[in-house]
């Protein structure tokens, strides 16, 4: 059976930094170019027919970058959500950002809550921040939550794992995708990718094109998905 358009795409957005340093540009150049193309990436896989689309913002392992790049990172996300929310809901589409999102400042926590809540209407899609979020720290909360809700042993299977997790509502990606050359995961839905299709690019991700988008759904779509039969 052909694989037609992914319902949900999830992306590992890589190469900003690179981009930049290629540039000779501070780091932050760099990640703001990264913001433009989720603009550009976003309209155009809705007017593809992607109902999800899911995006690698900071993981869990970034804090350890440069102190100044993580402050930029912090700044820009809340620059990034304090203008674009009203596109976003002109366009119906919810904005949700998963992660350990009680690590973050305060400031930052409230200026998530309100898009997230001033978005939640849109019924034309949804985007889906992955910010301070590691694939095995989504497994250890869901686990943890199983805890804290007194699931028997003998009740925890796979569906009382999966309505924990950070997304519950979402269906687990169809199309994955990384931008960068890198041919690796990443720590980056781990639980939910187990069936995903992959797709990998050299293009840095500031770069990546509509043209480099319709590849990556061109060549989902002459794929068989078999699930393991």
């Amino acid at each position: 059976m052909t694989a037609a358009v992914p319902r949900h795409l999830a992306i590992v957005m890589d190469g900003n930094r690179r981009w930049a340093r290629q540039r000779h540009l501070p780091t932050i150049a760099g990640h703001r170019a990264g913001v433009e193309t989720i603009r550009r990436t976003l309209r155009a896989a809705r007017e593809r027919g992607v109902e999800y689309l899911t995006l690698y913002s900071f993981s869990t392992e970034n804090w350890t970058r440069d102190p100044d790049e993580v402050t930029g990172l912090m700044a820009l996300l809340e620059e990034t959500i304090r203008r674009e929310t009203k596109s976003l809901i002109e366009d119906e589409v919810q904005l949700r950002v998963i992660g350990r999102l009680n690590e973050l400042s305060e400031r930052l926590q409230k200026a998530i809550a309100g898009a997230v809540q001033a978005t939640s209407g849109g019924a034309r899609g949804v985007m889906t921040l992955a910010f301070n979020y590691g694939g095995r720290t989504e497994i250890v909360d869901a686990v943890k939550r199983l805890v804290a809700d007194g699931v028997a042993a003998d009740d925890v299977d796979e569906a009382a794992i999966a309505k924990r997790l950070y997304a519950p509502d979402h269906p687990d990606p169809d199309l994955l995708i990384r931008t960068g050359g890198e041919l690796r995961v990443s720590n980056f839905l781990l639980w939910e990718v187990a069936y995903s299709e992959m797709w990998a690019t050299q293009v840095l991700w500031p770069d990546f094109s509509i043209t480099d988008l319709d590849a990556a759904l061109a060549s989902y779509a002459e794929r068989e998905r078999r699930f393991g039969r």
